[in-house]
């Protein structure tokens, strides 16, 4: 068995990366594309190793010399390297190909190293390696029937995302056997060459075998084996992400700060969102009006504070819409002076987004994690800005309705403004929530601003939503000044404009939230090494012993494919070990009590 890598492309979409060398000399996790495909090939006892060269072709073979000089390396030049296309590099090693048994390679791939050791010792003859469609996936795709045989190759023009679940993408690493190569593979692919010129893709010939009773082409499924194509510099960083270093693997996936949609089967207990709603019929009522809202204008602030203020009961002028709490937090911090309290640890974007502010820190640590209410007193008597996220984040301690309203009164009287974040409040358990956004409380404390995240209370994180509310119409307006008129998509007003639709839905699924958030602080309570904190939030906090918070966080995502947020960082925890976990749906949060199983203490 011999190894033929396609390694004598331009790879001109990895810009800089491929300045001055070929996609294959691109590292990832610290090595080369190439030398990760060499130590693959060690694993499956392949000595020989075939390269096409063409593109700084003459670097590459010193480099493949020097790094990879236990193989009996062969070099196949490509001279038209810049006018033809991988079935012209393929057909000029048509005499290797043809030599022995052959692993084909394409060099800008990365893969879990047992995939060629699997394809080798596999019996079929020859084999694609394919894996179940996702939507992160671009290129060639195959059906693959019942036997397991390849039955067609799908071109990207061809594709239809109505049949998606049915296909399966190439990964471009075949197994040939020489009996293939020779009767079948390259007879055809000097005819098709002959026929549609060299400017073309090896696969097509896979595409007219495949339709053949004697090719035989059986599919490799990968599962749960990763790997990622690298054709440019996004992707180049999700493969950074995905086979970064066990040290640096939980900061590679944590500085994404989301869009965790393209890594396959991870489960994210890391970010804050509702899994129950929004429920179905509603998203076929989006996905149903999809093509006008991406071709529309969306409204300006005039209609999407009326749109706010009907979903929320409380009048148009007292209400701001962002692009998620965030903006909001940014835009208010912009205009916020003077001593702040907050409890700590926080929400970080009411640290990094008031720069004009001097954070005094409330230490809930000297409290048990739980709001303060004599220290929190003193702060709105003393400050001139209160800053309270109830539920607090990331401990889900909750202070009832009574209690704030007595803050709201201490600041009232001394003039100092109240900033009240109530993001997760609809997480509270049915006989304790309640809500700042009302009319008579807005006019009644006009030194109170209500700020509230629909991303995460209302499952749309995708959106990009958030609102404002204060009985202040001038600080109001000041805001307003400060964003632009579009701030929002049509996606986010079609929302605002049907949620009122589905509120019976909402309440169900908040309700079903603390059901499942019930469960979960028993089962946490379970394990020795946790110690979970009651929590009002779709969310809640661990103090971890025995084993490292980041060790732990780190083992989850490497063995289970889970995602936490290890705490011990954050400020306020003073280095202590401390979790966070989401409340999912039930079927999620199983996997997490099963990953949970698995963890060794000392």
């Amino acid at each position: 068995m011999q190894a033929l890598m396609l390694a004598a492309g331009m790879g001109k979409r990895l810009g800089a990366y491929t300045n001055n060398q070929t996609k294959c000399m691109v590292k990832v996790g610290g090595y080369t594309l190439l030398e990760h495909a060499a130590e693959a090939l060690r694993q499956a006892g392949i000595s020989r190793f075939v390269i096409v060269v063409g593109y700084e072709g003459e670097r590459l073979k010193a480099f493949a010399r020097e790094k990879l000089s236990d193989f009996d390396l062969v070099f196949v030049e490509n001279p038209d390297y810049a006018t033809t296309n991988n079935i012209y590099s393929l057909y000029l090693a048509r005499e290797e190909l043809m030599a022995d048994d052959t692993i084909l390679l394409e060099s800008d791939l990365i893969y879990d190293p047992s995939l060629i050791r699997r394809l080798v010792e596999a019996p079929e003859p020859n084999m694609v390696a394919v894996a179940k469609y996702e939507q992160w996936m671009d290129g060639t795709v195959t059906l693959v029937d019942e036997d397991g045989l390849i039955r067609e190759f799908i071109e990207k023009k061809d594709f239809s995302f109505a049949s998606a679940d049915t296909y399966y993408k190439t990964v471009n690493v075949y197994k040939f056997s020489r009996e293939f190569s020779t009767r079948q593979y390259v007879p055809f692919m000097v005819s098709y060459l002959q026929a549609y010129g060299a400017n073309q893709y090896y696969e097509m010939v896979l595409k007219a075998l495949a339709h053949l009773p004697f090719a035989g082409l059986r599919a490799f499924k990968m599962g749960d084996l990763k790997w990622y194509e690298i054709d440019d510099v996004q992707d180049l960083d999700i493969a950074n992400t995905i086979f970064a270093s066990e040290e640096d693997r939980l900061h590679a996936y944590e500085r994404h700060f989301g869009g965790y949609w393209r890594f396959d089967g991870l489960k994210d207990f890391c970010y804050l969102v509702n899994p129950y709603f929004p429920p179905k019929k509603m998203l076929e009522q989006m996905q149903y009006s999809y093509s006008q809202l991406l071709t529309s204008y969306p409204s300006g602030m005039y209609v999407q504070k009326l749109m706010a203020g009907k979903m929320f009961g409380i009048r148009e002028e007292l209400v701001l819409v962002g692009n998620g709490a965030a903006e909001l937090i940014n835009t208010l911090g912009r205009t916020m002076r003077g001593r702040t309290g907050l409890s700590i640890p926080a929400f970080n974007e009411y640290v990094r987004c008031f720069p004009e502010c001097e954070i005094v820190p409330i230490q809930a640590g000297d409290y048990g994690f739980q709001f303060d209410m004599a220290a929190l007193r003193k702060a709105a008597a003393e400050m001139d800005n209160l800053v309270i996220i109830n539920p607090d984040n990331p401990s889900g301690s909750f202070l009832k309705r009574e209690e704030m309203m007595e803050l709201a009164d201490i600041c009232r009287e001394h003039g100092t403004t109240f900033v009240v974040d109530e993001s997760f409040v609809d997480f509270a358990e049915a006989p304790l929530r309640f809500t700042l956004l009302d009319n008579e409380i807005l006019d009644a404390y006009p030194n109170l601003m209500v700020i509230k995240s629909i991303s995460k209370s209302y499952g749309v994180p995708g959106l990009r939503l958030g609102v404002a509310a204060s009985g202040n119409t001038a600080w109001m307006e000041q805001l307003r000044g400060l964003l632009p008129i579009w701030n929002i998509n049509s996606f986010g007003e079609y929302f605002f404009q049907i949620v009122g639709l589905y509120s019976g839905e909402y309440r169900t699924a908040c309700n079903k939230i603390v059901r499942q958030r019930e469960k979960m602080e028993e089962r946490l309570r379970s394990f020795p090494f946790l110690t979970p904190y009651p929590s009002q939030a779709n969310y809640i906090m661990c103090r971890v012993e025995g084993i490292s918070s980041k060790v732990l966080a780190s083992q989850l995502l490497r063995d289970d494919n889970l995602l936490i947020k290890d705490l011990s960082t954050k400020n306020g925890f003073g280095g202590a070990d401390f979790i966070r976990v989401a409340v999912r749906d039930e079927t999620d949060n199983e996997a997490l009590y099963q990953a949970l199983e698995k963890v060794h203490v000392t």
